[in-house]
């Protein structure tokens, strides 16, 4: 997606600009909130570069609203936090054919109580080696403030999972450790095992990239956010 906006803001500006994400998700992810910040000349008017924009930019990706911003705004070190939703069917019937390329079809019944009962003992701070994908010179130290489980009227599962900030195929590897625990295959307890983990285990399957989105990404006011971002840039330990 990123770089798809900067080819399509290279045609609109007749310049190159460098793109700033709030999350850079993996290959597969949906992002419906996505935010993302740039540098454009003084004389660019926001509305009309989404109009522009949405002339130029593949059917699958838009761009829904621009505005200007302070310069201490950024993307990535400002956010607060990032809320991602993931789907999964297991009814009989499988997922709808329209949802097909955003809900992943789940062979075997999952327990809901069980997927919440595993989910609750991984909130808080803790080092989520164990589920992200190790990046040189990267903590994997993480506060995951909500990850619950509901069940819409059509019968489809979702995981809706907030944090500060999340680490490389994070999400999908907590949720695929907790489908197993759903499915009946692993204790309640076994996820929030893996916590003491100092290096990924193979025994974690990564969920499919497909049923994951980004749904909205959280920042504080504007007087704020400077703070925001040189907090963000430590390294953090436990």
């Amino acid at each position: 997606m990123c770089g798809v906006l900067e080819e399509s803001l290279l045609h609109v500006l007749r310049r190159k600009v460098r793109l700033t994400v709030a999350g850079r998700t993996d290959a597969g992810v949906h992002a419906t909130g996505q935010v993302a910040h740039v540098d454009v000349p003084a004389d660019v008017q926001p509305q009309e570069l989404v109009f522009r924009l949405a002339r130029a930019l593949p059917a699958d990706v838009r761009v829904t609203g621009a505005r200007v911003v302070p310069p201490e705004f950024d993307a990535r070190f400002g956010a607060l936090r990032r809320h991602y939703a993931y789907r999964v069917c297991d009814t009989q019937w499988r997922a709808d054919p329209l949802r097909r390329n955003h809900v992943v079809t789940w062979p075997r019944p999952l327990d809901v109580d069980l997927l919440n009962a595993a989910s609750a003992l991984l909130a808080g701070e803790h080092d989520f080696v164990a589920f992200c994908k190790r990046r040189a010179g990267a903590t994997t130290i993480r506060e995951l403030q909500r990850l619950e489980w509901t069940r819409e009227d059509d019968g489809v599962l979702v995981a809706w999972v907030s944090a500060d900030a999340f680490c490389h195929s994070m999400v999908r590897s907590l949720v695929g450790a907790l489908l197993a625990v759903g499915e009946g295959r692993k204790p309640v307890d076994w996820p929030a095992s893996m916590l003491t983990a100092t290096e990924r285990p193979s025994a974690i399957t990564v969920a499919p990239a497909h049923g994951l989105a980004l749904i909205a990404v959280d920042y504080p006011p504007d007087d704020e956010l400077a703070a925001r971002a040189e907090q963000t840039r430590r390294v953090r330990t436990l």
